[in-house]
């Protein structure tokens, strides 16, 4: 299959004057240009996942480099045979990853040792050497480095207090972390400097820069690298694949993500298609016999086919 679009990955550090009326003026230019995608921006900087053909994502890098403000700006290039967005958002925030300090952590002033993938991948085998996921546990769960502890947050915010509450397991060992594309490790890293931790260091450019190292080629990551896009999934190790996801309904082998068909859960699990059907893509009994089960709904299901497969899987609608 012909791959006409890239998607570019991307986010620089950088004061940005007036970020509201910033991110309006933004918008209107990746719309011009023609590319899809989510951006951020915030007053300490831009955050950003686009896709669009060659010209159109040239286009782009193109005007931000003649920024001075981002003419130093890394974009990590992945080929794709489809666009992965469907629209383009920019949007404000007062920040652009959210670890919910009180004083935050400003990564232009303190943040961890950058570690090229080389580095990094001795660093995995250092058994001195803590590996700590930046992420949340449904991006572990997909896929990781090996030996990589997992903190166990839904969200990017609950790392600090996760961390405090494991603080004595790892304040006398050098600790390294990694997240996608490295921006959650800037202040993440820097946020374990100031807790006191003596010898930290970070993943520069994430996973996506660790996958297409010529070197390094992927080794030590197991299973795909979860993105934020249509995609899902993409593969990182060129070396062995092997699959790490466990399907939510039996544990059996799987790298497919959906999010429960309940509207007000919504919980992304790993399911095979033979699962989702037979559970109706709810996570637990509740969410299966909601009202608004998007599974149910999409799928036509009468009240009797709801039933049915409810008594395929011993469970009862209780009144």
């Amino acid at each position: 299959m012909p791959q006409d679009y890239r998607v570019l990955l991307y986010y620089q550090y950088v004061p940005i004057e007036n970020g509201d009326q910033f991110a309006k003026e933004h918008l209107a230019a990746c719309k011009e240009i023609g590319i899809t995608g989510r951006i951020l921006v915030a007053d300490e900087g831009i955050n950003g996942t686009v896709c669009g053909t060659f010209d159109q994502t040239e286009a782009y890098m193109t005007m931000m480099h003649e920024d001075a403000r981002f003419k130093t700006m890394i974009f990590k290039i992945d080929l794709a045979d489809h666009n992965s967005f469907k629209k383009m958002h920019v949007r404000y925030k007062r920040e652009l990853v959210n670890l919910s300090l009180e004083d935050d952590i400003n990564p232009l002033e303190i943040t961890g040792a950058y570690l090229n993938p080389k580095e990094f991948r001795e660093a995995i085998l250092d058994d001195n050497t803590v590996v700590i996921d930046a992420r949340n546990d449904y991006e572990y769960d997909l896929g990781h480095f090996r030996g990589a502890v997992r903190p166990d947050i839904r969200n990017f915010r609950d790392l600090p207090q996760w961390i405090r509450d494991h603080k004595e397991e790892f304040l006398e060992k050098r600790v390294v972390t990694y997240c996608t594309g490295g921006i959650r490790c800037e202040k993440f890293s820097g946020w374990l400097v100031r807790e006191g931790f003596k010898d930290v260091g970070q993943l520069h450019g994430g996973i996506a820069t660790y996958g297409k190292d010529p070197e390094v080629r992927g080794d030590l990551w197991d299973g795909q690298m979860y993105v934020f896009d249509n995609r899902i999934a993409v593969p990182i190790n060129q070396v062995e694949t092997v699959v790490v996801g466990k399907d939510w309904f039996d544990g059996t082998p799987c790298e497919r993500y959906i999010n429960c068909g309940n509207p007000e859960c919504n919980r992304q699990i790993l399911a095979s298609e033979e699962n989702e059907a037979k559970y109706l893509g709810g996570c637990e009994h509740d969410c299966r016999v909601h009202p608004r089960n998007r599974y149910v709904i999409s799928h036509n299901l009468t009240q009797e086919d709801v039933l049915t497969r409810l008594a395929a899987i011993n469970e009862v609608v209780t009144q």
